[in-house]
C-alpha cells in the first residue's frame, strides 16, 4: 500500500507486509508445486464431497449470529482457483471474508492482516489451492493502513485491532463451515507477517486453544518499543546534516557487501553470515568525513554516523519496561524497499515509512492530539500510562507460551535477515526468551525459527524469499513430521525460479560449499550447507 505521502505499506497486509507490490512469495508458496521443494507432498485429505457451488447455495441468504452472509461463486481466473466467496459484517464494523475451495481438505487457514488494517486488502492463493477454507478480515475498522486515527474515540475498534478481531472472526468462520459442510475443520492454522505475525502471537498468548499451529512471520509483537525506535531514528535523521540520500544509502550498502558478502563462502550480493559481520569488522567510523562535515558521497558526516548508530543499537524506554533491538547492516540498504524507504525516506525523513507510522502512533496512541508533531514530541515515553495502555491492547511479548504448546500447538517463526521494517534481532530476542521460559525440550519439539538471508520485510530483497511453511506446519501438526532444513527460492517477475537456498534453522546460515566460479552450482540449494557461525561452533 502507498500512503498519502507515497509511503510503502506497513505491517504485512495479509502478506503484503508493509511494502506495495511484493510477490505472493510471502505466503506459504505461490503454487502447489512449492511443496515439492520441501520434500513433502501437500496434504490433500478429502474431507467432503460438497463443492464450492453447493456450499454457496447452502449459505446464500443465511444469517449467523445476526450477521447476514453474502455469497458469490467466483470463477477461476489465472492462478486463482474457483471458490465460494462469503463476506459479512459483524456489527458494528468488523468485515470478514471466507473463501471455500472447490474441494475442501477439512482444514481452516486464517490469513493475518497488515499495518493498522482498515480493509481486507489481499487474501493468499496458495492455501486455497491446497484445499483450505481461508479467512481474512479488516480487523474491525475501515481506513488508511498507515494511520492509527481509527482509535480516536473508539475503544472497541482499538480492542478489535489489538486482540479481539481474530477470535471473533474465527468463531464466526467455524459456524459458517459447520453450516456449509455439516462438520468442523480438523485443523486450524494462522499465518501472518508483521501485523499478521503479531496477531499470530497474540492468539498463541491470549487464546491458546484457538489454533493448532501458527506461522509467525516478522512479528510486530512489541509495538511500544518498536514505535519508540522508529521515533528515535526519525528524530536523528531530522537533525541538521543527517539526511541520507540514495547515494549515501548506496555507500553504506556497498561497504557492507564489500566487507561481509564473502563471509558465507560466496560473493553473491547476499550477506548470509551476519554473526561474522561485526561492528569491528565493518569499522563504519573509519568512513567519517574529514572534520565530521558532509563532503560528498564517499564518506559520512558525524550526523549521518549518528543515524547509523541509532539504526543499529538496542533501545529501551520507561526505565527498561519497553525495549527494541537494533537493525543489522545487511548490504541491502540501497534496495528501494529497504533502508532508503523505511528510514531515510530517500533523503526526506517525513517521507519515510518509520516516520509516518511513529507520527501517527504519537498523535493517537500516546499524546491523544492529532496536532502533535512526533519529531518534536519528547521524550517518547513521557506519558507512561499511554504506553502501558498501548502495550495492554497490542503487545505480544509474553514469553511463556506453554498453554499453547501443552495442547499440541506448533509454531514456526520466520524473519527476513535484511528486514528494514522490523528488526530480525527483535524476533531472535523473543524466540530466545520463549525457549528459556518453556524449556529447551518443549521448544525443540514444538517451535522453529528460520532466518532468510538477504530478504526484506516479509518478502523482496536479494535473498530467497519464498518457502512453503504451511505444508511444513501441516505435516508437523497432522503427521508428527518436524521440519528441519527447508528450501527457499527466488522467482523472477514471470514466476520462474532464479535460484534456491536452504532455509536454515537459526542460528545456522547457508554456507556455500560448491565449486568456485560455478554459477550454476551457486544457484542451487544443494551447494549450500546449514552451518553454525564460527563463534557458536567453538562453544
Amino acid at each position: 500500500m502507498l500512503g498519502k505521502n507515497g509511503r510503502a505499506a506497513l505491517m504485512g497486509a495479509g502478506g503484503v507486509c508493509f511494502a506495495a507490490g511484493l510477490s505472493i512469495a510471502v505466503f506459504s508458496g505461490s503454487t502447489a508445486t512449492n511443496a515439492a521443494t520441501q520434500g513433502a507432498a501437500p496434504t490433500s485429505d478429502k474431507a467432503t464431497s460438497i463443492t464450492a457451488e453447493q456450499a454457496c447455495t447452502r449459505l446464500s441468504g443465511k444469517t449467523v449470529d445476526g450477521t447476514t452472509l453474502n455469497t458469490a461463486l467466483i470463477a477461476q481466473s489465472g492462478a486463482t482457483p474457483a471458490y465460494c466467496q462469503i463476506t459479512g459484517l459483524i456489527a458494528p464494523a468488523l468485515n470478514f471474508e471466507l473463501r471455500l475451495p472447490a474441494d475442501w481438505n477439512g482444514k481452516f487457514y486464517y490469513s493475518g492482516g497488515g499495518g493498522f488494517n482498515g480493509a481486507i486488502r489481499r487474501v493468499p492463493i496458495a492455501p486455497l489451492l491446497q484445499g483450505y477454507a481461508v479467512a481474512a478480515s479488516d480487523s474491525g475498522h475501515q481506513g488508511e493502513e498507515a494511520s492509527a486515527a481509527f482509535i480516536e474515540g473508539n475503544d472497541h475498534a482499538a480492542e478489535l485491532f489489538g486482540s479481539k478481531s481474530v477470535p471473533t472472526v474465527t468463531a464466526m468462520a467455524m459456524k459458517i463451515l459447520k453450516a456449509a459442510y455439516d462438520k468442523q475443520p480438523v485443523r486450524r492454522y494462522f499465518e501472518g507477517c508483521s501485523t499478521g505475525g503479531r496477531e499470530a502471537l497474540v492468539a498463541v498468548q491470549r487464546n491458546p486453544d484457538l489454533f493448532d499451529g501458527v506461522i509467525v512471520r516478522a512479528p510486530a509483537h512489541n509495538l511500544v518499543g518498536l514505535f519508540g525506535q522508529f521515533n528515535l531514528v526519525a528524530k536523528t535523521l531530522n537533525m541538521p546534516g543527517a539526511s541520507f540520500s540514495p547515494a549515501k544509502s548506496a555507500l553504506l550498502a556497498g561497504h557492507v557487501r564489500k566487507v561481509c558478502d564473502a563471509l558465507d563462502g560466496i560473493s553473491d550480493g547476499v550477506v548470509s553470515n551476519p554473526a561474522a559481520c561485526t561492528a569491528k569488522k565493518l569499522n563504519i567510523a573509519a568512513m567519517r568525513c574529514a572534520g565530521g562535515k558532509d563532503s560528498g558521497n564517499s564518506c559520512f558526516s558525524d550526523q549521518q554516523l549518528a543515524v547509523i548508530d541509532a539504526w543499529t543499537k538496542d533501545v529501551s524506554f520507561a526505565g527498561g519496561a519497553y525495549t527494541s533491538q537494533g537493525y543489522n547492516l545487511t548490504g541491502n540498504e540501497d534496495d528501494e524497499m529497504n533502508f532508503r524507504l523505511w528510514a531515510a525516506g530517500n533523503g526526506d525523513v517525513r517521507k519515510s515509512v518509520q516516520y509516518g507510522i511513529s507520527d501517527s502512533v504519537v498523535k493517537y496512541y500516546i499524546a491523544g492530539d492529532p496536532k502533535v508533531d512526533s519529531l518534536t514530541y519528547a521524550p517518547y515515553d513521557k506519558n507512561r500510562a499511554a504506553l502501558d495502555r498501548m502495550a495492554q491492547l497490542n503487545d505480544a511479548t509474553q514469553a511463556d507460551i506453554r498453554p499453547f504448546l501443552n495442547r499440541g500447538g506448533k509454531a514456526i517463526f520466520w524473519h527476513g535477515g535484511a528486514d528494514a521494517g522490523l528488526s530480525v534481532n527483535a524476533t531472535i530476542d523473543y524466540f530466545t526468551k520463549m525457549r528459556r521460559a518453556v524449556g529447551s525440550a518443549k521448544a525443540n519439539s514444538s517451535t522453529r525459527l528460520y532466518v532468510a538471508p538477504g530478504v526484506n520485510h516479509c518478502a523482496g530483497g536479494a535473498g530467497a524469499d519464498e518457502a512453503d511453511l504451511l505444508t511444513a506446519l501441516d505435516n508437523w501438526s497432522t503427521r508428527g513430521t518436524a521440519p528441519n532444513v527447508l528450501t527457499a527460492v527466488k522467482r523472477d517477475t514471470n514466476g520462474s525460479v532464479m535460484f534456491s537456498r536452504p532455509l536454515c534453522q537459526y542460528p545456522r546460515y547457508p554456507r556455500y560449499v560448491g565449486p568456485a566460479g560455478n554459477s550454476t552450482a551457486a544457484r542451487s540449494a544443494a551447494s549450500y550447507v546449514c552451518t553454525l557461525p564460527a563463534q557458536m561452533a567453538k562453544r
